[in-house]
């Protein structure tokens, strides 16, 4: 088993700076509720109305509106007018943006063991 080098070494290990993307910290808060992130995924299935949510998921037809309208103004859901219903669907081009700056978070971690800041 290796053991890290002790801190008067330290300052002799450099290497070049790395580009980590930006995570929109908003973005990620938002998915975080669990009701939120229970309508992403029932939204990835298929396109569904207020009415179709409730049944899913149980909760009240105002909390799930309100996530709802919170989903659509970060740009994750669009809506779509189908006579008295209104139609939800994820717009995945948004979950696309948010996946591919997690899997630069990612690649930029596997890297960093090979990176120590000097002291």
């Amino acid at each position: 088993m290796s053991t890290l080098p002790l801190a008067s070494s330290c300052a002799t290990a450099t290497a070049p700076p790395v580009e980590v993307p930006a995570l929109d910290g908003g973005l990620l808060r938002l998915l975080a509720d669990p009701l939120r992130a229970r309508i992403v995924q029932l939204l990835a299935a298929e396109q569904l109305c207020t009415c179709h949510l409730v049944e899913l998921t149980g909760a009240k037809q105002t909390n799930i509106s309100n996530h709802l309208r919170a989903l659509r103004e970060a740009g994750l859901v669009q809506q779509e007018p189908c006579g008295r219903f209104t139609y939800y669907r994820l717009d995945p081009g948004a979950l696309a943006a948010l996946g591919g700056a997690l899997t630069g978070l990612a690649d930029a971690a596997r890297s960093a063991p090979e990176r120590r800041r000097p002291c």
